[in-house]
């Protein structure tokens, strides 16, 4: 079976990379011959649609199941819509890792659904974390006037 982690550099040795979409390196793993590939993201660095491309890259590979930190909710639909499993929480050496999901040792289930917000792991995110676009501060005083019935 194949399976990728996102990776921090290349090899098995490298540690997990707690993003998917924006990770630096993809390492897919045979996990039948520990036989690797790692790929750098050429897509960390773009300004948006990283976890859609990340995750068509992933999932035109062959790829059966991921092993990541956290996931988007573009990249989750798009993996989710080409039938690859999501293993999210997952952290520690590459090799540790495959090696604990092939012994059954990661029992945690497939993810439901994505487990950040959209561009997590981007420079906005960090400097503004939970904020949305608006920049609204929801300080109104409820002064309607309604109307009375009757």
């Amino acid at each position: 079976m194949k399976i990728c982690v996102s990776a921090s550099a290349p090899g098995l040795d490298a540690q997990v990379d707690p993003r998917f979409g924006r990770c630096q390196y993809f390492t897919i793993v045979d996990t039948d011959t520990m036989e690797f590939e790692s790929v750098e993201n050429s897509n960390a660095a773009t300004m948006g649609g990283a976890g859609i491309q990340a995750a068509q890259f992933v999932a035109n590979r062959g790829v059966e199941t991921v092993l990541t930190g956290n996931v988007g909710p573009n990249a989750y639909n798009t993996l989710q819509a080409a039938g690859v499993k999501i293993i999210g929480g997952v952290s520690g050496a590459v090799k540790k890792v495959v090696e604990a999901y092939k012994s059954g040792k990661i029992t945690a289930p497939p993810l439901s659904g994505p487990s950040v917000g959209s561009h997590f792991g981007t420079e906005n995110s960090a400097q503004f974390p939970g904020q949305g676009m608006s920049g609204g501060r929801g300080m109104g005083r409820g002064g309607g006037g309604g109307k009375k019935n009757g």
